[in-house]
C-alpha cells in the first residue's frame, strides 16, 4: 500500500506566512514600546487579532518571537549592498558620505525593530549575547569601512582599529539613537552632522 502524502497547499502555506508576518509586525511594535519584559504573548496575539495558541504555533514562545526578529532584522539591514557600494568608492569624502547615507537608512528603516532588540536587553536572560548577535555584522561592516578608507589618500590620521571605533561611536545605532530620539535631531541634521564630524576628526 502507497505511503499517504503530506497534503502540502499553497494558499495555506502563504496565509500561514502571512500570520507569522502579522505577530512579528505586532509584536516588534510591543517590544519597541513597552519593553520585552511588559509585554505577554495574549498581548501580543491580541494585537494581531490572533489566539495565543496560534502564536504559538506560528512563532513560537514570546523569546523565539524576539529571536526571529533580531534575525529578521539582520537579513533586512541591507548592509551587504551598502558595503558594495561604499568599497567601490575612490575618495574617503565619498566613503564617509556612502556610509552617512547608509547607516542613516538601515536606521531609520529599521528603527522600531531595532527599539524592540534595546528595550529587552534588560530582561532578558541572555541580554549581551543577544546584543552582540544583533549588531555583529553592523560592527563588521564598520571595520571593513575603516579598512578601505586606509587604502585610500590620505588615509586617516588614526589607525584602523582607531578609525573603526570611530565609525561605531558616530554610526552605530547608538549614536543615530542620541541625536535623533534623545536630542529630537532631524534624521537630516543629524546626517549632515555625522558627515561633517567623521570628515574633521579623521582628516
Amino acid at each position: 500500500m502507497a505511503s499517504k502524502r503530506a497534503y502540502s497547499s499553497p494558499l495555506r502555506e502563504k496565509a500561514a506566512a502571512q500570520t507569522r508576518e502579522l505577530i512579528l509586525q505586532h509584536a516588534t511594535g510591543l517590544f519597541a514600546d513597552r519593553g520585552y519584559g511588559r509585554v505577554t504573548v495574549a498581548d501580543i496575539a491580541a494585537a494581531a487579532g490572533v489566539a495565543s495558541k496560534t502564536v504559538f504555533a506560528s512563532v513560537g514562545s514570546k523569546r523565539d518571537i524576539l529571536d526571529r526578529i533580531v534575525d529578521e532584522g539582520v537579513a533586512a539591514s541591507g548592509y551587504e549592498q551598502a558595503m558594495a557600494h561604499l568599497t567601490a568608492q575612490r575618495t574617503p569624502e565619498a566613503v564617509l558620505e556612502a556610509l552617512t547615507r547608509g547607516t542613516r537608512k538601515g536606521n531609520e528603516g529599521q528603527f522600531t525593530v531595532h527599539e524592540a532588540i534595546r528595550k529587552a536587553l534588560p530582561s532578558h536572560e541572555h541580554g549581551e549575547a543577544l546584543w552582540e548577535r544583533a549588531t555583529a555584522d553592523y560592527r563588521a561592516a564598520l571595520h571593513a569601512a575603516a579598512r578601505h578608507l586606509h587604502t585610500l589618500t590620505p588615509p586617516p590620521r588614526c589607525s584602523v582599529d582607531e578609525a573603526s571605533d570611530l565609525l561605531w561611536f558616530w554610526f552605530g545605532p547608538s549614536g543615530w539613537r542620541i541625536f535623533v530620539i534623545e536630542n529630537r535631531w532631524s534624521w537630516d541634521r543629524t546626517e549632515e552632522f555625522l558627515f561633517r564630524t567623521a570628515i574633521a576628526t579623521l582628516y
